[in-house]
This record gives structure tokens, C-alpha cells and sequence, in this order.
């Protein structure tokens, strides 16, 4: 079975619904090799995945580099990072320590710099990372109070009355990219960055999936009127829809441990899986597809394996009953579109 491409605002572009999350092969929370990272990229090369996502973030580097090695020779893909960090050279990294999440050991201290120049420097650092001729999307990392607190109002400042938009539109403008919007975890700043311009894309990380669907409020309404397009990162809300609460050890929820709330949702949601056979990680890999502003979903892949198992639960039919049970029981909001298995 094929991958079915959808369209991403009025970008022109068109992306593999399923797509390539490259956070795991910046070396996130753990090691993984330059052998078991090529394999993973050519494992989802050969099964349709024809979108990738990286960023700068992504083990100071690490991610871009071993993302632009597996692709050089590809004509096909469409790749998006992310403006918004700068790596600065560090000669006292030598080890490969966590840091900020990653366990890279690549010498670099990161910054924030929404500037325009910032925007400007860190698209052509990313060209030389990755060594590719042209980025397709570029995402504003992490812009807004939930990573920023009290200094969120200054790279607000950098961002809108200092360039950093000026710098993107003019990238799309002169066609050095197809498009450009955020990447983030919060729903707020996506409306607020909107409101200042338009945007072709949002990369929307954990607030829309089994779990959460506030972003059907105002966000949604406001893409569909805008013709901007979404891209769900986080599917599996950091791990616990893929997961479950079944299988022991730690339960993850938003980057850190799952609150009782949370378990109990998905232990309630696991009993009416289990009660149409169906898969969890399959359920909330699907549900993110079913909106009509969702252009792709894209679940962090680090290994061959890892593709495989998602290609599975990606063709894996979910009876509609599942659907009805859940907003019978008001686990999942009644206005969520949903999957048609007739379909």
C-alpha cells in the first residue's frame, strides 16, 4: 500500500502524509549510531516516507548532518528544519553527555536568535549542515512563553519588530524556500504569529492527538480560513500513547512524567482498544490524519525497525465503533473528524 501526499498551504509542495520526525537521530535521551541512523533513512525511503524533518536543535547538529548524508542523492524528498538557534563552537564538549536532551558530541553551545539576520544565518548554517542545495520549509523553533518564561516577550521582539519574519518572507519571496511557519508546543503563539503574517504551515507537537484536542477551538478555524496547513509532530504525546500504561516501566507525557490524569485517560482509552482489538499507537497515529488541515504526521523514527513497526500501524484499519465509544464516553471530543474504515 502506497503513502497518499498531501498539500501544504499554497506552498505548491505536496508531502507524504506519513512523514520522517529526525529528532532521534540527534541522539535523543540515547545513543543511536551513524550505521542504525543511515538504515532508518533508507528504510523509510524505501517505504514512501518522503518527507523529513529535522532541526538544529536536534543534537546541536547531529540530526541535519546524518539527515543530509542518507538524502544527497534524492530527488523526491522534501526536507524542513528550523531558524531560531544558533550553534556556537565549544571546544570543551568532548563527550557525549545529555545535554538539553541529546546525547551528542558535537562541540556547540547553543543560542537563541530570532533576529533577521539570526533567521537569515541559521537557514545557511542548516544548508551546510545538512549539505543540500535548498531547504523546502522552514519552521520558527520554539518561539513563545512555554520555552522562553519571562525573556519569551524579547525574542518576540527579535522575531517580529527585529526581522526575523521580514527574513523568512523574503526567503519565500525570492523562492530560496517554499514556505515557511512555527514549530511548537503551545497553541497561543501559532495565532498570535498569524496575526503578524501569513504562514504557510504550523508544526504542531503534542496538542493535537488522542489525548488533546483544544487546537479545534481557534486554531483550526483559523488555518482553514487562512489556508494554512498543519503538521502534527508528536503524535504520541512523548511516548504514552505508544506505550500505554500496560507495559511498565516510565510513563512520558509532554516531555516529562505522565500526571495520574493523564494515565487514567489512557488507561480508559486502552480499554475500549482492547475492546475492538485495536492497537493504541495505531489509534493516535491515525486520528492526527483524519482532519482536513493535517497535511502529514510525523512520529520520530530512529531505526529501520522503528519504520517498519510505524508502516504497520499506519495500514492498520480502525473499526468506526472505536471512534463512537470513545465520544460516547466522552474521551474524545464529538466535533474530532475521525477515520472511515468503509473508506
Amino acid at each position: 500500500m502506497c503513502i497518499a501526499s498531501r498539500p501544504v498551504g499554497g506552498t505548491g509542495l505536496s508531502v507524504a502524509e506519513l512523514g520522517f520526525g529526525s529528532a532521534t537521530l540527534g541522539n535523543l535521551y540515547d545513543p543511536v549510531s551513524d550505521a542504525d541512523a543511515q538504515a532508518a533513512i533508507a528504510a523509510g525511503l524505501e517505504a514512501g516516507l518522503r518527507y523529513f524533518d529535522t532541526a538544529p536543535h536536534y543534537g546541536r547538529g547531529l540530526s541535519e548532518r546524518r539527515l543530509g548524508d542518507g538524502l544527497r542523492q534524492q530527488r523526491d524528498v522534501t526536507v524542513s528544519t528550523k531558524v531560531g538557534r544558533l550553534m556556537t563552537p565549544d571546544a570543551s564538549i568532548g563527550d557525549d553527555r545529555e545535554r538539553d536532551g541529546f546525547r551528542s558530541p558535537m562541540p556547540f553551545r547553543m543560542h537563541y536568535d530570532y533576529s533577521h539576520d539570526g533567521i537569515l544565518r541559521s537557514h545557511d548554517h542548516s544548508l551546510q549542515r545538512l549539505g543540500l542545495a535548498r531547504i523546502d520549509l522552514l519552521y520558527v523553533h520554539d518561539i513563545g512563553p512555554r520555552t522562553h518564561g519571562g525573556a519569551a516577550a524579547h525574542y518576540w521582539e527579535q522575531l517580529t519588530a527585529g526581522g526575523g519574519l521580514r527574513a523568512l518572507d523574503r526567503l519565500r519571496t525570492e523562492g530560496v524556500i517554499s514556505g515557511f511557519g512555527v514549530g511548537v508546543n503551545e497553541i497561543g503563539i501559532c495565532l498570535d504569529v498569524m496575526r503578524e503574517m501569513p504562514i504557510d504551515v504550523i508544526l504542531l507537537a503534542g496538542r493535537y492527538t488522542l489525548l488533546e484536542q483544544d487546537a479545534l477551538d481557534a486554531l483550526f478555524p483559523a488555518c482553514a480560513e487562512a489556508g494554512t496547513s498543519i503538521v502534527i509532530g508528536g503524535p504520541y504525546n512523548s511516548g504514552i500513547l505508544a506505550t500505554g500504561t500496560k507495559a511498565g516501566g516510565p510513563l512520558h507525557y509532554d516531555y516529562a512524567a505522565a500526571p495520574d490524569g493523564v494515565i487514567a485517560k489512557v488507561r480508559a482509552i486502552e480499554a475500549v482498544a482492547d475492546r475492538h482489538a485495536v492497537r493504541l499507537p495505531a489509534a493516535a497515529l491515525r486520528f492526527c490524519l483524519a482532519h482536513p488541515r493535517v497535511a502529514s504526521v510525523i512520529p520520530g523514527l530512529g531505526s529501520a525497525q522503528r519504520v517498519a513497526e510505524t508502516l504497520d500501524l499506519y495500514h492498520e484499519v480502525i473499526p468506526d465503533d472505536f471512534w463512537l465509544e470513545l465520544c460516547h464516553l466522552n474521551l474524545l471530543r464529538e466535533d474530532a473528524p475521525v477515520p472511515v474504515a468503509a473508506a
